[in-house]
C-alpha cells in the first residue's frame, strides 16, 4: 500500500514524561510541575480560562515573561529558590534522566508531549531488531535532537544513534544528560552539525536509518551561520530524510511546532516525498492532558509513516 495523505486528522493525548505534569492552563499561560519545580510560560493556544485558583499560580518556582510579540524572547523571575539543574525522570521503565535547567529562554531542555513519539519510535526500533537479517542493532537518526531525550531513550533499547544539532551549547547539554542517566557506554554520536548539510552527505555516502526523527524549527541557524527557515527548507530536508530510509520496516516522524500551519499541509508534502514506497502515513496534533480537568492543550503537528504494519 503505497502511502497516501490521510482523509483524517488524529489527536494523540498524553499526559508527558512521567516526571511532568501540566497542573493548569487559560488566559494564555501554563503552569506546569517539571520534576520537583513548578513553572508558569506563557501559551497561547490557551484560549480558556485557568481553572486553579491565582493562589496556586503564585506558589510557581519561576514566571517566564515575554518581551514583545514573541511569547519565547523574555526573562525568567524566579520567585522562590530554583537549582542551577534538577532532574526529571523521562520513563519509570528505562533509565533516562534529563537535567531542565532555566536556560534564558523558555525552554527547560524537555519536550513532555513528546513521550507518544518516543514510544512509537522504541516499537520500531524493536521491530527492526526483530527482523534484522544480519542481527546489526537498528539505526536510529534524530535530527534537531536538541538535548537528547529520544537519543538515550533509542539507546536504551540497543540502537545505534545518530543525533544531530546545530547548537553547541544543546550538544553538551544532552551529553549531560547522558552522563546524568549513567550511560556513558551507549552508542551514541553526538554531531553539532547542519541538518540539511549533513543529510546530504549521508545521501551521498548511501547511508540508511530505520527510524528518522525530525524536528525543525520555523527559523534556525546552523553552526556556520546557515540559515533553516521551515516553509522553504522542509520540502527537501523530507526528501533526502526518504532517501535515508532503510527498505523494510522503516519509520519517520515529522515533527512541526508551527502550530499556525496545518497537519494536512505536511502530511501532503511527506505523502509526496514517500510516494514510491509502501507503507502508512498519519498526521495530526500532539496534545497535553491537563490533570484534574483531562483539558488538552495543543502543542504540536506531526506526521508519521511507517514502511509496514507492525504485527
Amino acid at each position: 500500500m503505497l502511502a497516501a495523505c490521510p482523509r483524517t486528522i488524529d489527536v494523540i493525548t498524553t499526559p508527558g514524561a512521567s516526571g511532568y505534569r501540566l497542573l493548569d492552563s487559560g488566559a494564555g499561560r501554563k503552569l506546569e510541575r517539571f520534576g520537583a519545580i513548578t513553572v508558569d510560560r506563557p501559551e497561547p493556544q490557551a484560549l480558556w480560562q485557568r481553572r486553579l485558583p491565582d493562589k496556586t499560580w503564585a506558589e510557581a518556582h519561576a514566571v517566564f515573561s515575554a518581551s514583545g510579540e514573541d511569547d519565547e524572547k523574555g526573562k525568567w523571575r524566579i520567585d522562590r529558590p530554583v537549582p542551577d539543574e534538577w532532574p526529571v525522570a523521562l520513563d519509570p521503565g528505562r533509565p533516562v534522566t534529563m537535567g531542565c535547567r532555566l536556560s534564558g529562554l523558555w525552554h527547560l531542555g524537555l519536550f513532555p508531549e513528546q513521550r507518544p513519539h518516543w514510544q512509537f519510535m522504541l516499537d520500531r526500533v524493536a521491530d527492526a531488531a526483530t527482523k534484522s537479517a544480519d542481527g546489526a542493532p537498528p539505526r536510529v537518526l534524530n535530527l534537531f535532537g536538541y538535548t537528547g531525550a529520544a537519543s538515550l531513550l533509542a539507546a536504551t533499547a540497543g540502537a545505534e544513534v545518530t543525533h544531530v544539532d546545530a547548537s553547541k551549547k544543546a550538544v553538551a547539554w544532552g551529553r549531560d544528560n547522558q552522563g546524568l542517566s549513567r550511560m556513558g557506554e551507549a552508542k551514541i554520536r553526538w554531531l553539532v552539525d547542519d541538518a540539511m548539510k549533513f543529510t546530504a552527505r549521508e545521501v551521498r555516502r548511501g547511508k540508511t536509518y530505520d527510524v528518522v526523527l525530525l524536528d525543525p524549527p520555523k527559523f534556525g541557524r546552523g553552526p556556520d551561520g546557515e540559515v533553516f527557515d521551515l516553509y522553504r527548507h522542509v520540502g527537501p530536508l523530507v526528501e533526502d530524510c526518504v532517501r535515508l530510509l532503510a527498505p523494510g520496516p522503516s519509520a519517520m516522524v515529522l515533527t512541526v511546532y508551527a502550530i499556525r500551519a496545518s497537519a494536512l499541509a505536511f502530511a501532503g508534502l511527506v505523502a509526496e516525498a514517500l510516494a514510491d514506497r509502501p507503507g502508512r502515513l498519519s498526521a495530526g496534533e500532539l496534545a497535553l492532558e491537563e490533570e484534574g480537568s483531562g483539558r488538552l492543550l495543543p502543542t504540536s503537528l506531526y506526521v508519521r509513516w511507517t514502511g509496514e504494519a507492525l504485527p
